[in-house]
């Protein structure tokens, strides 16, 4: 079986909320919530590709020193097995937008779990709420 390695970001504004965007018509998991990132390409690694994910998606730009390594989910699914390491950040520049049409929603750390989302991001909300 595959590992595809993806890397994710729970992003922290200044009121303590955590942004999710909905993953878009036509992608596989359709209309369920996740954090932001992507694919980590070959030669790059996951921090790069968070920069590069941040900056196509949301319109913002950050940096190595303000993504702290929080957790990371390992899950199977039926094609490829999912490794994703799921990064803080609380500094960035810009004003995030849904570059790529997806909705966005700020949420509270006890909220994510009304949000539907895919399975692999499933076991990191108690992580986040105890840590926020």
């Amino acid at each position: 079986m595959k590992t595809l390695l993806v890397a994710a970001v729970a992003l922290i504004d200044v009121d303590g909320r955590v942004l999710l965007a909905e993953r878009p018509a036509g992608k596989s998991l359709a209309g369920l919530w996740e954090f932001p990132g992507g694919k980590v390409e070959p030669g790059e690694t996951p921090e790069a590709a968070l920069i590069r994910e941040l900056h196509e998606e949301l319109g913002i730009e950050t940096w190595k020193s303000c993504l702290a390594p929080l957790t990371f989910a390992s899950h199977s699914y039926e094609d490829f097995h999912l490794l994703m390491p799921l990064f803080a950040c609380r500094k960035w520049g810009g004003i995030v937008a849904p570059l790529e049409g997806q909705r966005l929603a700020w949420v509270r750390a006890g909220d994510l779990a009304s949000y539907p989302m895919p399975p692999a991001d499933l076991p990191l909300i108690p992580i986040l709420r105890d840590w926020l």
